[in-house]
């Protein structure tokens, strides 16, 4: 004869058993800026929903090119947003996926204490020898840096000091290891629950550059995943946007 604890206990059992069926997995392409708030929210992800998000991190341009060639991922987190209106246009992307999951901010920023004045001034005074700045053809953040510098009057005078990153991550580290005195880096890279790390910086003023809107999108791969739609969801939730704000980022 079977009790009522016996059916509590299945019920529980079958319960748990359909959860994990439901749970799914999802590829997920990675801007690098983004990468410690991404970790971040997809270790709060699956432990609110059961899904699995893995993680990639690179440059955007180059998992644009990953996925023209048939790489598997499901969602792509970009640094800007002609990428993924342009993976829309073409077909590959949910179009009406897309959405802006945050605005992200520039910073000069140096390994050093008190060598970057809260003004930026350093910049005006030459006196350095490298300044790090990710390729501003590839990547949104070099663009900013770029237009920045053209703000400020400077951009002919320190150009031939630029040490070139392919991305916003290799760039971070000519700065870190100290092989430029400065580097335009992401804020997200150098700040942790809403302050910086170590060093010194300057947050360039959002009106000194064209805005770094970092779009999302759902790839054609995981139209039907379960896990994309819920990760998409997640990023608009108030947990993912805490974490998000606490790297520096904007919406």
């Amino acid at each position: 004869m079977f009790t009522p604890s016996y059916f509590r206990v299945s019920l529980i059992a079958a319960a748990l058993l359909a959860g994990a069926a439901q749970a799914e997995t999802i590829s997920v392409a990675v801007a690098s800026n983004f990468t410690a708030p991404m970790q971040k929210i997809a270790a709060e992800f699956a432990k609110d929903t059961g899904h699995k998000a893995e993680l990639s991190f690179g440059a955007t341009g180059k998992f644009y090119a990953q996925i023209n060639n048939g790489a598997p991922f499901g969602v792509l987190l970009a640094a800007d947003d002609t990428t993924p209106a342009k993976i829309a246009n073409e077909g590959k992307g949910v179009a009406d996926s897309r959405f802006t999951y945050a605005i992200g901010k520039l910073v000069l920023w140096s390994k050093q204490e008190g060598y970057v004045d809260a003004q930026g001034d350093v910049l005006k005074t030459g006196k350095f020898q490298h300044v790090a700045i990710a390729n501003p053809k590839l990547a949104p953040y070099g663009l900013a840096a770029e237009q920045t510098l053209t703000k400020l009057n400077v951009l002919d005078s320190i150009k031939p000091k630029f040490v070139q990153g392919e991305n916003i991550g290799q760039t971070y580290q000519f700065a870190a290891t100290g092989n430029a005195e400065l580097g335009f880096v992401a804020l997200s890279q150098v700040m942790e629950d809403g302050k910086i790390k170590s060093g010194s910086a300057w947050v360039v003023p959002a009106d000194m550059h064209e805005p770094i809107r970092q779009d999302a999108i759902i790839l054609n791969n995981a139209k039907d995943n379960v896990a994309a739609k819920a990760l998409m969801d997640y990023l608009k939730g108030d947990k993912a946007r805490a974490i998000i704000t606490l790297y520096g980022y904007a919406f």
